[in-house]
């Protein structure tokens, strides 16, 4: 249900032009998605000066990125679904208000232990604003191109957040790494006061006491959390180590009272159904695949510059521009190409520009030529970044109800972190082991990268199968299925013309709930 106070958000029809107040609440959403993509990759140049500055160790210095990650990857579904039950502006703009504040103090703390708190704040309030933002967007306009090209804009400003932020850290860092910290807090402030003004009010589930999961919440945020948690910190304490095995165990049981607590809940966190919809296992897991496979792969790319090829901040941010150039230029463009071919072809030729731009890279040695070695393979990611991150958005969205759409976005972004989290911890393990201590010459310091590349190259290549298995013939129609009229028989399904099946699948909504026809 939803609360009569509330006035809903005016859902512009594909005929209808955009107004300027829902230009502006549209760049208000991606300014803050911009912000939360940002801090992910921003601080990655930043962390020698940090450690240095703050007298941090090796493993304490993990936990500026790690702390970041933790927050966001562990809250996410919680975000998305309190975005459904407590109203999707309310809590973008106080968790967007927590955001500035953190920034902030970020800047100005004289401790490790404060700046990782910091840090896990932030990635805390990207838990709420992620999800509400993107079901704000979905539940404002109007399913097919109109939402494709909102999404997609949307979406662009996430994937150019990340791609610009090792950039930016690189100038940033030059004047100091505090100044990585502090850039977000005036643009989440701006972004805040244009947020009261411009981002229309949504309508929230009534919030009794049957409206929340509670149990579900600390069941699922809790297998989040230590899941993160121990994937990062394995590669310190030892993955076979008994804190390891016996976390794990934790986050298998949690995992297992969450699943029996969706089941029977009338309001559960997360539908347990929306993982019978093959698109959205496909989003998911692409989402995860991607993400962590290009996440650990920056992480090896900047090591490799800084610490075998001698390259400063300022050199590593210059190196990393080409990728995020065509990731800004090209991304905005997707919405008719996702209108055109369909989500899963578009998701398929990203994925297969992002192997090959990995399998270029295993070309590398001490001395590359940058425009002929390294050159192709930031353009191609650039490339993949550009059409995978759009599209894998629309096609989670597609075809879910409004008051579930916090929900899946939530779902969607924490495939995204949690990914990102497990392969860059895989990873790192696999290049600690491969070094055998701290190699002497950086020679041995390239052969200890080179296995990390291969299980990157690995794990890109899986979601390209996992991609391609999505592929469909066209059919003639891309029309949706949705719910009949009151005058129809019940459950009947009749077909809403002109909407957009982007994601090459026909959908079914029966007793309101919705499931993909392969």
């Amino acid at each position: 249900m939803t609360s009569p106070s509330v006035p809903s958000p005016t859902v512009p029809r594909s005929d209808q032009r955009w107004s300027a107040l829902q230009w502006g609440a549209l760049l208000v959403l991606c300014a803050a998605l911009f912000l939360d993509a940002l801090d992910v990759s921003m601080v990655g140049v930043a962390l020698p000066s940090i450690g240095s500055d703050l007298h941090l160790s090796t493993s304490s210095l993990q936990w500026v990125v790690s702390g970041y990650i933790l927050g966001y990857g562990g809250l996410l579904l919680l975000g998305g679904r309190a975005a459904d039950l407590l109203g999707r502006r309310r809590v973008f703009l106080i968790a967007l208000a927590v955001f500035a504040v953190a920034s902030l103090l970020g800047g100005l703390v004289d401790s490790g232990e404060l700046l990782i708190a910091t840090r896990f704040v932030k990635g805390l309030s990207a838990a709420f604003t992620a999800p509400a933002g993107l079901s704000i967007i979905t539940t404002s306009f109007a399913e097919g191109p109109v939402r494709n090209k909102a999404l997609t804009i949307y979406s662009s400003c996430g994937a150019t957040g990340f791609s610009m932020g090792l950039v930016l850290s690189g100038f940033l860092t030059e004047a100091g790494w505090r100044w990585t910290m502090l850039l977000p807090a005036p643009v989440a402030v701006i972004a805040l006061i244009a947020g009261l003004k411009l981002i229309p009010k949504t309508p929230r589930e009534k919030a009794d006491g049957r409206g929340f999961d509670l149990p579900g919440a600390i069941t699922g945020a809790g297998a989040m959390l230590l899941l993160v948690f121990t994937v990062v910190s394995a590669s310190s304490v030892g993955w076979a180590s008994a804190r390891t095995l016996g976390s794990f165990a934790a986050v298998a049981a949690l995992l297992a009272a969450f699943t029996v607590i969706e089941q029977r809940s009338s309001h559960p966190l997360v539908r347990l159904g929306v993982l019978r919809d093959s698109s959205q296992v496909r989003a998911n897991l692409g989402a995860a695949t991607f993400f962590g496979s290009y996440v650990a792969f920056q992480f090896l790319v900047t090591q490799y510059l800084q610490n075998v090829l001698g390259y400063s901040a300022m050199h590593t941010a210059l190196a990393f521009l080409p990728a995020g150039s065509l990731v800004a230029i090209l991304s905005t463009r997707m919405g008719p190409v996702v209108d055109r071919f369909g989500t899963p072809r578009v998701i398929a030729a990203g994925f297969t520009s992002l192997v090959v731009g990995y399998v270029l890279f295993l070309r590398i040695g001490l001395h590359p030529n940058y425009a002929t070695v390294i050159l192709p393979s930031m353009l191609l990611l650039g490339a993949a970044f550009a059409t995978a991150f759009p599209s894998l958005n629309i096609q989670a969205t597609n075809g879910v109800r409004d008051e579930e759409q916090g929900m899946v976005s939530g779902l969607l972004n924490t495939s995204f972190q949690v990914g990102g989290a497990i392969f860059l911890a895989v990873v790192t393990a696999v290049v600690t082991s491969s070094a055998g201590g701290h190699p002497a010459s950086p020679q041995a310091t390239l052969d200890s990268y080179r296995p990390g590349l291969w299980v990157v190259t690995g794990v890109g290549f899986a979601g390209l199968l996992l991609t391609l298995s999505g592929l469909r013939r066209r059919r003639p129609s891309y029309g949706i299925l949705v719910a009949s009229s009151d005058t129809e028989a019940p459950g009947k399904a009749t077909a809403v013309q002109g909407a957009d099946a982007t994601d090459g699948t026909e959908r079914d909504v029966r007793d309101g709930r919705v499931t993909a026809r392969d």
